[in-house]
């Protein structure tokens, strides 16, 4: 437990910190950086650019295709899948009515409803939650929800802390913003958000479990390419010293590095985890397995449609400012923008490791 204290007091100390301190230093004003609920907008995007979106599209092509080709050639040596252990569950069945329901009622604009209105994006992840949840017990006679609900139960107040920091780090670069929360007070505006934030981390790696029951999805992939050296320590404080660098610039050019916004923070947590020798999401590449790796950055792509898509006639939802990428939208989302799904799972297993640290210490599923 004293380690996983150090860490986290590290990690708030560089991802809160250095960004405030960058800005300090700039010599821009702190205040709109520390509004709650956040309102002033102090970032002029940058206009959308055919090089930066043609540039963006090739750097997605070149980290997702050797992936997709190691997989296509290993199809013809997948053993063929046991049959499902067991039926739907009845349970799954009521997530199911569940979800038709608040899903309806997300996207009307019923008067009766009008006081509760405003979480239903939350009510709506909690049944992706179970459904996700019976779906892997389904195929496998074991889920989260039944097997380990404990952990279940502690992912969703650490999945709120979580993504309540990637709010804070979007002030430095406001790639998004809300609309209909004009009228919320600092309270409101918190316990509004918090519940549908404290879905991320259930949703993402519920969906990651289900992805793993399917071997075709990631076959070829358990022994692909090894890199030992990931697990340097020289290395870690590198990837740590140039991580920590691009966190303090990223409010003074949040234009050009606002892709740290993802990036830094899954290379801060990476390289805390290997210099304290602690397991992080590099265990199986070092050993040539990708399969994790590739199931957790998928399942943050399944999960950022439905993201995208319950957002998208939800009564308060977000609108995106993404500089240089921002046309082709599906949803409010900027295509391009969805490739940002593919780390940020990989950033939610960096998490979910993180809290093993402290969980396993206990000697709880």
């Amino acid at each position: 437990m004293a380690r996983f204290l150090i860490l986290l007091l590290l990690l708030t100390l560089i991802l809160v910190g250095l960004p405030l301190a960058g800005v300090a230093l700039a010599g821009k004003p702190l205040a709109p950086y520390l509004e709650f609920p956040p309102g002033s907008v102090t970032v002029v995007h940058a206009a959308f650019s055919w090089w930066a979106f043609a540039g963006t599209a090739l750097l997605v092509a070149v980290a997702v295709l050797p992936f997709v080709s190691r997989m296509v050639r290993a199809r013809g040596s997948i053993e063929a899948s046991p049959p499902p252990s067991t039926r739907f569950p009845w349970w799954g069945w009521l997530a199911v009515i569940y979800l038709s329901i608040v899903w309806l009622l997300a996207w009307s604009r019923f008067s009766w409803f009008a006081p509760v209105q405003s979480f239903t994006f939350g009510l709506l992840w909690l049944g992706y939650i179970v459904i996700v949840n019976a779906l892997t017990w389904k195929r496998t006679g074991r889920c989260m929800l039944t097997h380990r609900p404990v952990t279940l139960l502690a992912l969703f107040p650490a999945s709120a802390a979580f993504w309540w920091f990637f709010e804070y780090l979007n002030r430095f670069v406001q790639n998004w913003h809300y609309v209909g929360v004009g009228t919320l007070g600092p309270w409101e505006y918190f316990w509004q958000a918090t519940l549908p934030f404290a879905t991320v981390l259930p949703a993402v790696l519920g969906t990651r479990e289900l992805l793993a029951s399917y071997p075709g999805l990631s076959a070829g992939l358990e022994h692909a390419w090894s890199f030992g050296v990931v697990h340097s320590k020289r290395l870690a404080w590198a990837v740590l010293i140039v991580s920590a660098a691009g966190l303090a610039a990223v409010g003074v050019w949040p234009n050009a590095l606002f892709s740290l916004l993802w990036l830094a923070p899954l290379a801060s947590i990476t390289a805390l985890q290997v210099i304290a020798g602690e397991a992080s999401i590099l265990d199986g590449p070092a050993r040539g397995d990708w399969r994790e790796i590739w199931q957790v950055a998928v399942a943050g792509l399944v999960c950022g449609f439905f993201w995208e898509l319950w957002n998208y006639k939800s009564l308060a939802h977000w609108e995106y400012s993404v500089p240089f990428v921002q046309r082709f939208e599906l949803f409010h989302m900027p295509i391009l923008g969805y490739s940002g799904y593919l780390p940020f799972g990989l950033e939610c297993l960096a998490v979910a490791k993180l809290l093993d640290i402290a969980w396993k210490k206990k000697g709880r599923e």
